[in-house]
C-alpha cells in the first residue's frame, strides 16, 4: 500500500479532503524523522514504536581487492510493533 492509497482511504472513511489528509501523512513523517534524529525514539500506544538502534563498529572485507576495512559504529532507524499490532497481523 502506498502512501497515496493510504490518503485515499483515510479520506473515504473520514469525509475529510484527501490533500488535507496528505499533508498530515507528511508532517507526520517529518516529526517522526526530527525525532529519531535528535535521539529521541517515538512510541505510539498500541501500534508501535519508531526507535534508535546502535550498531558495533565492525570490520568489513572487500573481497575483490582482499582488503579489510573499518565500519564505524552508527545508528539506524527501526521499528518495533507492539503486541496488539503482532497479534492482529498474526490472524
Amino acid at each position: 500500500m502506498t502512501k497515496a492509497e493510504i490518503a485515499t482511504e483515510i479520506a473515504k472513511t473520514t469525509g475529510i479532503d484527501k490533500a488535507a489528509v496528505v499533508t498530515v501523512i507528511e508532517q507526520f513523517m517529518t516529526v517522526v524523522k526530527d525525532s529519531l534524529a535528535h535521539g529521541e525514539n517515538v512510541y505510539l500506544r498500541g501500534f508501535g514504536s519508531f526507535i534508535i538502534k546502535q550498531r558495533a563498529q565492525k570490520t568489513a572485507r572487500n573481497i575483490t581487492k582482499n582488503t579489510t576495512l573499518i565500519v564505524p559504529a552508527h545508528n539506524i532507524p527501526a521499528f518495533k510493533p507492539a503486541d496488539v499490532f503482532k497479534n492482529e497481523v498474526a490472524k
